[in-house]
Protein backbone atom coordinates (compact mmCIF):
# COMPACT_ATOMS: atom_id res chain seq x y z
CA UNK A 1 0.00 0.00 0.00
CA UNK A 2 1.34 3.43 -0.95
CA UNK A 3 2.24 5.85 1.82
CA UNK A 4 3.21 8.58 -0.65
CA UNK A 5 1.62 9.12 -4.04
CA UNK A 6 2.63 11.92 -6.41
CA UNK A 7 0.51 12.51 -9.49
CA UNK A 8 1.78 14.74 -12.33
CA UNK A 9 3.29 17.23 -9.87
CA UNK A 10 4.93 20.41 -11.10
CA UNK A 11 6.62 23.21 -9.21
CA UNK A 12 8.40 26.41 -10.25
CA UNK A 13 10.34 28.97 -8.23
CA UNK A 14 9.56 32.56 -9.13
CA UNK A 15 13.12 33.42 -10.11
CA UNK A 16 13.59 30.44 -12.45
CA UNK A 17 12.52 30.28 -16.08
CA UNK A 18 12.27 26.48 -16.23
CA UNK A 19 10.28 24.47 -13.67
CA UNK A 20 12.11 22.87 -10.75
CA UNK A 21 9.84 19.84 -11.08
CA UNK A 22 7.84 18.75 -14.10
CA UNK A 23 5.39 15.88 -14.47
CA UNK A 24 6.51 13.91 -11.41
CA UNK A 25 4.71 10.61 -10.87
CA UNK A 26 5.94 8.50 -7.99
CA UNK A 27 4.60 6.02 -5.45
CA UNK A 28 6.38 5.03 -2.24
CA UNK A 29 5.03 2.01 -0.39
CA UNK A 30 4.81 1.76 3.38
CA UNK A 31 8.06 0.36 4.75
CA UNK A 32 9.94 0.99 1.50
CA UNK A 33 13.51 2.34 1.40
CA UNK A 34 13.76 4.39 -1.78
CA UNK A 35 16.88 6.23 -2.88
CA UNK A 36 16.47 9.39 -4.94
CA UNK A 37 19.54 10.32 -6.97
CA UNK A 38 20.40 13.04 -9.42
CA UNK A 39 22.95 15.72 -10.17
CA UNK A 40 22.85 19.15 -8.53
CA UNK A 41 19.82 21.09 -9.75
CA UNK A 42 17.87 17.97 -10.73
CA UNK A 43 15.02 18.80 -8.31
CA UNK A 44 15.75 16.35 -5.51
CA UNK A 45 15.48 18.88 -2.66
CA UNK A 46 12.34 20.42 -4.13
CA UNK A 47 10.79 16.96 -4.25
CA UNK A 48 11.67 16.42 -0.58
CA UNK A 49 9.91 19.63 0.41
CA UNK A 50 6.73 18.55 -1.37
CA UNK A 51 6.49 15.54 0.92
CA UNK A 52 5.92 17.39 4.20
CA UNK A 53 4.14 20.50 2.95
CA UNK A 54 7.09 22.86 2.94
CA UNK A 55 6.09 23.37 -0.70
CA UNK A 56 2.77 22.82 -2.48
CA UNK A 57 2.82 21.75 -6.14
CA UNK A 58 1.68 24.34 -8.69
CA UNK A 59 -0.01 21.54 -10.60
CA UNK A 60 -0.77 17.93 -9.83
CA UNK A 61 -1.31 16.28 -6.46
CA UNK A 62 0.72 14.88 -3.60
CA UNK A 63 -0.89 12.49 -1.13
CA UNK A 64 0.60 11.31 2.16
CA UNK A 65 -1.25 8.35 3.65
CA UNK A 66 -4.30 9.45 1.66
CA UNK A 67 -4.07 13.09 2.80
CA UNK A 68 -3.84 15.74 0.07
CA UNK A 69 -0.97 18.13 0.82
CA UNK A 70 -2.64 21.10 -0.89
CA UNK A 71 -5.48 20.96 1.64
CA UNK A 72 -4.26 23.29 4.39
CA UNK A 73 -6.28 21.42 6.99
CA UNK A 74 -4.05 18.38 6.46
CA UNK A 75 -0.69 20.14 6.93
CA UNK A 76 -0.28 19.51 10.66
CA UNK A 77 -1.19 15.84 10.37
CA UNK A 78 1.09 15.30 7.37
CA UNK A 79 4.05 16.89 9.16
CA UNK A 80 3.59 14.41 11.98
CA UNK A 81 3.68 11.57 9.47
CA UNK A 82 6.68 12.77 7.44
CA UNK A 83 9.85 13.94 9.16
CA UNK A 84 12.42 15.86 7.09
CA UNK A 85 16.15 15.81 7.85
CA UNK A 86 18.37 18.33 6.03
CA UNK A 87 22.02 18.10 5.03
CA UNK A 88 23.45 20.43 7.70
CA UNK A 89 22.69 19.15 11.22
CA UNK A 90 23.78 22.47 12.75
CA UNK A 91 20.71 24.06 11.15
CA UNK A 92 18.41 21.62 12.97
CA UNK A 93 19.91 21.57 16.46
CA UNK A 94 18.26 24.23 18.62
CA UNK A 95 19.06 23.41 22.26
CA UNK A 96 22.09 23.35 24.55
CA UNK A 97 21.68 19.68 25.54
CA UNK A 98 21.03 16.64 23.37
CA UNK A 99 17.93 15.53 25.29
CA UNK A 100 16.40 19.01 25.09
CA UNK A 101 16.95 19.03 21.35
CA UNK A 102 15.30 15.65 20.84
CA UNK A 103 12.40 16.73 23.08
CA UNK A 104 11.77 19.91 21.08
CA UNK A 105 9.46 18.30 18.52
CA UNK A 106 7.30 16.31 20.94
CA UNK A 107 6.96 19.38 23.18
CA UNK A 108 5.54 21.30 20.24
CA UNK A 109 3.06 18.48 19.72
CA UNK A 110 1.89 19.01 23.34
CA UNK A 111 2.90 15.48 24.33
CA UNK A 112 2.73 14.86 28.13
CA UNK A 113 6.12 15.26 29.84
CA UNK A 114 6.30 11.65 30.99
CA UNK A 115 5.81 10.36 27.46
CA UNK A 116 8.35 12.88 26.13
CA UNK A 117 10.96 11.47 28.51
CA UNK A 118 10.26 7.99 27.22
CA UNK A 119 10.29 9.06 23.58
CA UNK A 120 13.60 10.91 23.97
CA UNK A 121 15.34 7.93 25.55
CA UNK A 122 13.92 5.50 22.99
CA UNK A 123 14.82 7.74 20.03
CA UNK A 124 18.41 8.17 21.23
CA UNK A 125 18.72 4.42 21.68
CA UNK A 126 17.42 3.83 18.16
CA UNK A 127 20.20 6.00 16.72
CA UNK A 128 22.85 4.57 19.09
CA UNK A 129 23.24 7.85 21.00
CA UNK A 130 22.08 6.62 24.42
CA UNK A 131 24.20 8.09 27.19
CA UNK A 132 24.57 11.44 25.41
CA UNK A 133 21.44 13.02 26.89
CA UNK A 134 23.27 15.82 28.72
CA UNK A 135 26.02 16.41 26.16
CA UNK A 136 26.10 19.79 24.37
CA UNK A 137 25.35 19.18 20.66
CA UNK A 138 28.14 21.49 19.54
CA UNK A 139 30.70 19.13 21.10
CA UNK A 140 29.58 16.18 18.99
CA UNK A 141 31.06 14.97 15.72
CA UNK A 142 29.23 15.66 12.46
CA UNK A 143 27.87 12.13 12.29
CA UNK A 144 26.70 12.27 15.90
CA UNK A 145 24.98 15.62 15.31
CA UNK A 146 23.11 14.21 12.34
CA UNK A 147 22.03 11.18 14.37
CA UNK A 148 20.71 13.50 17.08
CA UNK A 149 18.81 15.43 14.40
CA UNK A 150 17.31 12.14 13.21
CA UNK A 151 16.42 11.23 16.82
CA UNK A 152 14.54 14.52 17.11
CA UNK A 153 12.41 13.49 14.15
CA UNK A 154 12.00 9.90 15.39
CA UNK A 155 10.72 11.17 18.76
CA UNK A 156 7.67 12.53 16.92
CA UNK A 157 6.88 8.97 15.74
CA UNK A 158 6.73 9.64 11.99
CA UNK A 159 5.67 7.02 9.46
CA UNK A 160 8.22 8.28 6.95
CA UNK A 161 11.72 9.74 7.18
CA UNK A 162 12.84 11.98 4.31
CA UNK A 163 16.57 12.69 4.30
CA UNK A 164 17.88 15.39 1.97
CA UNK A 165 21.60 14.82 1.36
CA UNK A 166 22.10 13.87 5.04
CA UNK A 167 25.77 12.94 4.65
CA UNK A 168 26.89 15.67 2.24
CA UNK A 169 28.81 17.56 4.96
CA UNK A 170 30.20 14.51 6.78
CA UNK A 171 33.47 12.60 6.64
CA UNK A 172 33.42 8.90 5.63
CA UNK A 173 33.01 7.74 9.23
CA UNK A 174 30.09 10.10 9.82
CA UNK A 175 28.50 9.04 6.54
CA UNK A 176 28.68 5.39 7.58
CA UNK A 177 27.18 6.16 11.01
CA UNK A 178 24.20 7.98 9.52
CA UNK A 179 23.57 5.43 6.77
CA UNK A 180 23.68 2.52 9.24
CA UNK A 181 21.24 4.37 11.49
CA UNK A 182 18.78 4.96 8.66
CA UNK A 183 18.96 1.34 7.48
CA UNK A 184 18.35 0.15 11.04
CA UNK A 185 15.28 2.38 11.42
CA UNK A 186 13.88 1.07 8.15
CA UNK A 187 14.55 -2.61 8.85
CA UNK A 188 13.80 -2.80 12.57
CA UNK A 189 11.19 -0.06 13.05
CA UNK A 190 9.55 -0.38 9.60
CA UNK A 191 9.90 3.36 8.99
CA UNK A 192 9.51 4.32 5.34
CA UNK A 193 12.67 6.05 4.09
CA UNK A 194 13.12 8.48 1.21
CA UNK A 195 16.89 8.91 1.00
CA UNK A 196 18.11 11.70 -1.28
CA UNK A 197 21.80 11.65 -2.16
CA UNK A 198 24.43 12.07 -4.85
CA UNK A 199 26.59 9.33 -3.30
CA UNK A 200 25.49 6.36 -5.40
CA UNK A 201 27.00 3.76 -3.07
CA UNK A 202 24.68 4.90 -0.25
CA UNK A 203 21.58 3.55 -1.97
CA UNK A 204 22.86 0.29 -3.50
CA UNK A 205 20.96 -1.64 -0.80
CA UNK A 206 17.72 0.36 -1.14
CA UNK A 207 14.52 -1.36 -2.24
CA UNK A 208 14.33 0.94 -5.25
CA UNK A 209 16.12 3.92 -6.76
CA UNK A 210 14.52 6.89 -8.53
CA UNK A 211 16.67 8.93 -10.90
CA UNK A 212 16.02 12.63 -11.49
CA UNK A 213 17.30 14.90 -14.22
CA UNK A 214 16.41 18.56 -14.86
CA UNK A 215 13.28 18.40 -12.75
CA UNK A 216 11.98 15.17 -14.24
CA UNK A 217 11.83 11.64 -12.84
CA UNK A 218 13.41 9.64 -15.67
CA UNK A 219 13.62 6.17 -14.09
CA UNK A 220 12.66 4.08 -11.08
CA UNK A 221 13.84 0.53 -10.66
CA UNK A 222 15.87 -1.78 -8.45
CA UNK A 223 19.42 -0.63 -7.61
CA UNK A 224 20.82 -3.49 -9.71
CA UNK A 225 18.93 -2.39 -12.82
CA UNK A 226 19.63 1.31 -12.30
CA UNK A 227 23.35 1.10 -11.59
CA UNK A 228 24.09 -1.43 -14.31
CA UNK A 229 22.47 0.85 -16.88
CA UNK A 230 25.55 2.84 -17.81
CA UNK A 231 23.73 4.93 -20.39
CA UNK A 232 21.13 6.06 -17.86
CA UNK A 233 23.77 6.94 -15.27
CA UNK A 234 25.85 8.94 -17.74
CA UNK A 235 22.75 10.71 -19.07
CA UNK A 236 21.90 11.74 -15.51
CA UNK A 237 25.36 13.20 -14.85
CA UNK A 238 26.07 10.64 -12.13
CA UNK A 239 28.84 8.18 -11.42
CA UNK A 240 28.45 4.42 -11.23
CA UNK A 241 29.27 2.97 -7.77
CA UNK A 242 32.95 1.85 -7.71
CA UNK A 243 32.14 -1.86 -7.23
CA UNK A 244 29.80 -1.81 -10.24
CA UNK A 245 32.40 0.01 -12.34
CA UNK A 246 35.20 -2.41 -11.44
CA UNK A 247 33.04 -5.49 -12.02
CA UNK A 248 32.07 -4.17 -15.46
CA UNK A 249 35.72 -3.53 -16.34
CA UNK A 250 36.67 -7.06 -15.27
CA UNK A 251 33.91 -8.50 -17.46
CA UNK A 252 35.22 -6.43 -20.38
CA UNK A 253 38.58 -8.12 -19.86
CA UNK A 254 37.06 -11.57 -20.07
CA UNK A 255 36.76 -12.34 -16.36
CA UNK A 256 33.48 -14.01 -15.43
CA UNK A 257 32.12 -11.68 -12.71
CA UNK A 258 28.37 -11.45 -11.98
CA UNK A 259 26.64 -8.10 -11.62
CA UNK A 260 27.40 -6.77 -8.15
CA UNK A 261 26.56 -3.54 -6.30
CA UNK A 262 28.75 -3.46 -3.19
CA UNK A 263 32.43 -3.87 -2.33
CA UNK A 264 31.51 -6.91 -0.26
CA UNK A 265 29.62 -8.45 -3.16
CA UNK A 266 32.60 -7.87 -5.45
CA UNK A 267 35.00 -9.46 -2.97
CA UNK A 268 32.76 -12.50 -2.59
CA UNK A 269 32.45 -12.85 -6.37
CA UNK A 270 36.22 -12.68 -6.83
CA UNK A 271 36.94 -15.12 -4.00
CA UNK A 272 34.47 -17.68 -5.32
Amino acid sequence: MSLIEINSAEFSYDEQESPALSGINLKVDKGEFIGVVGANGSGKSTLAKLLNVLLIPDKGEVYVDGLLTSDSENAWQIRQKVGLVFQNPDNQLVATMVEEDVAFGPENLAIPSGEIRSRVDEALEMVDMQGYQTHPPHNLSGGQKQRVAIAGIIAMLPDCLVLDEPTAMLDPRGRKEVLNTVKKLNEEEDITVVYITHFMEEVVEADSVAVMKAGELIAKNTPEEIFNNRGLIEESGLEVPPAVELAAELRNRGIDIPRVLTDEGLVNALCS
